[in-house]
């Protein structure tokens, strides 16, 4: 069976869950029996909460790639030093080969 993707990244899943969720609040929120004045008041401070909670998910996520991206870039330069070290070694190994060989050739010697 195929690994099908589905399109969704998970940033697109991160907001639709998010925007769920505070819809999910704003309805609660208003169709709950309580004055007028105490439903706007919770309204602003869960809306003021979920965006401190964004910002923090937004300052990790942040974080998060900017590792990822500087591991990535010390991998790349260890790997293209083992790979440029590779191709010298196998280089001087194919100089090392020529050189008996042309030697015996030489009939000056």
């Amino acid at each position: 069976m195929g690994n099908k993707n589905s399109g969704a990244s998970a940033s697109s899943v991160m907001v639709a869950f998010l925007s769920g969720m505070a819809f999910g609040a704003v309805a609660a929120l208003l169709l709950a029996p309580q004055a007028g004045r105490e439903s706007r008041e919770t309204l602003f401070r869960t809306v003021r909460q979920a965006g401190d909670d964004v910002r923090d998910f937004s300052e990790r996520a942040t974080d998060t790639w900017d590792d990822v991206m500087n591991k990535g870039r010390e991998f790349l330069n260890e790997a293209g030093t083992v790979v440029k070290d590779a191709v010298d070694a196998g280089r001087e190994s194919v100089q090392q080969m020529r050189r008996p060989s042309s030697e015996e050739s030489d009939p000056s010697r």
